[in-house]
């Protein structure tokens, strides 16, 4: 499944992105929504309900093919989630980890090609539906305990095979970004509305 930056800077692929290789699932969260939102992307990535599109998958199986100099990663919170844009256009592409220990990529739909995004079918399901926008009753509500099971057995496959050292996003020895990731400035969050 390839995908590419607004601009073209940054591509590349998720190899063997298929359901039985990773879920897809649409996250409507606030912080989620308020990232695409400080990129003032949400006419083409939010849904109807303020969803994001996600393919969560084995973190070997993505693949930088241009680009990676314009990679940069921000943190919308003092949580762990580290949110991987690209610089140059301010695309957001993927969600990880702050570091390669607990191994996963959550990579945007937006991001990637139209036929790729169809092969993958209906999502898994919706999560965090109470705060979505609108009426959200014809949704399928997914839990964060039956995605963080299948997420699981993914994670031991990457820790044990060693896979998680091959992530394009960490440095392979320390298991960090290769990035140095900034968080939200005050005014960035008065901005969204969030303090």
């Amino acid at each position: 499944m390839k995908f590419a930056c607004e601009c073209g800077a940054v591509t590349g692929a998720i190899d063997k992105a298929t359901t039985a290789e990773g879920d897809h699932v649409v996250c409507h969260c606030s912080d989620c929504r308020d990232l695409i939102r400080h990129f003032c992307k949400e006419t083409s990535i939010l849904d109807a309900h303020g969803g994001t599109a996600l393919y969560q998958s084995r973190c070997a199986r993505i693949r930088i093919d241009g680009g990676k100099d314009s990679l940069a990663g921000l943190h919308m919170t003092d949580g762990p989630t580290l949110r991987w844009y690209a610089q140059c256009c301010g695309t957001p592409l993927f969600n990880t980890y702050k570091n390669g220990r607990i191994p996963y990529v959550t990579t945007q739909l937006a991001c990637c090609e139209d036929a790729a995004r169809k092969a993958l079918g209906k999502p898994l399901g919706h999560l965090f539906l109470d705060q979505a926008t609108g009426d959200t009753t014809s949704l399928e509500p997914l839990s964060m305990g039956r995605l963080m099971r299948r997420f699981f057995r993914r994670m031991v496959k990457d820790v044990f095979s060693g896979d998680r050292r091959r992530n394009p996003l960490f440095d392979p020895k320390t298991l960090e970004p290769i990035v140095v990731p900034r968080h939200l400035t005050k005014a960035e969050q008065q901005a969204l509305g969030r303090v």
